[in-house]
């Protein structure tokens, strides 16, 4: 289920003939792909130069496709771990079909939960702790996220779940309580529209918080 435009070299360094782990902890061998209940794809925006006058976005580029739980492994493991990013850059798992954009259908009247963090062991393990919620469909509101970008700065990372429907508040309020479990995180978090955004006037303390 390959679709690769990205790292090259550090994708093709991805191999799906990998080790899953039981419950246990101990390793044993993959006896064959394990599907996913739907296709995830990985992207990545990195930001260290920018062309003058150039547009949001342009900078952003699909990686890789995939729907097996050897693949994710894979493509974690070698690839998509926020330590392996520079500066200033993002990773995004977003469902396949759905752009990291606010312009996308899927996205155009969502919003996000933020969680900051300063702490890079930290930081990584929230960011995988949510991947494998969103790839094996933990959150009972599923069909209403979009997916998860991490967000590497030099004054302090950060995540961000997408989801579909802003307006929702009942949905809204269940997902970000179930990624604050998730990721075991006890500050409150908020959730901004991104109209809000669009329009450069979020909401004062973002419109619902956790």
């Amino acid at each position: 289920m390959a679709e690769v435009e990205a790292p090259a070299a550090a994708v093709a360094a991805a191999t799906p003939e990998v080790a899953t782990v039981t419950e246990g902890g101990a390793a044993t061998e993959a006896k064959g792909p394990h599907k996913l209940h739907r296709q995830w794809t990985f992207w990545y925006d990195i930001q260290s130069k920018p062309k003058p006058g150039a547009a949001w976005g342009t900078s952003l580029k699909k990686a890789y496709t995939f729907d097996t739980v050897e693949e994710f492994w894979g493509l974690y493991d070698h690839v998509f771990r926020p330590s392996k990013l520079p500066g200033t850059a993002d990773f995004h798992l977003f469902k396949a079909g759905v752009e990291p954009k606010w312009e996308d259908p899927e996205c155009a009247n969502g919003g996000k939960w933020t969680v900051p963090c300063n702490r890079k062991p930290t930081f990584e393990t929230m960011w995988l702790e949510t991947l494998m919620a969103l790839v094996g469909e933990q959150f009972d509101e599923t069909d209403d996220i979009c997916g998860i970008v991490a967000s590497v700065r030099p004054r302090g990372d950060k995540l961000a779940l997408w989801t579909r429907t802003a307006s929702n508040e009942a949905v809204q309020v269940n997902i970000g309580k179930k990624w604050k479990d998730v990721i075991d995180y006890n500050d409150k978090i908020i959730y901004t529209f991104h109209d809000d955004s669009r329009r450069d006037k979020p909401s004062r303390g973002g419109r619902y918080t956790v």
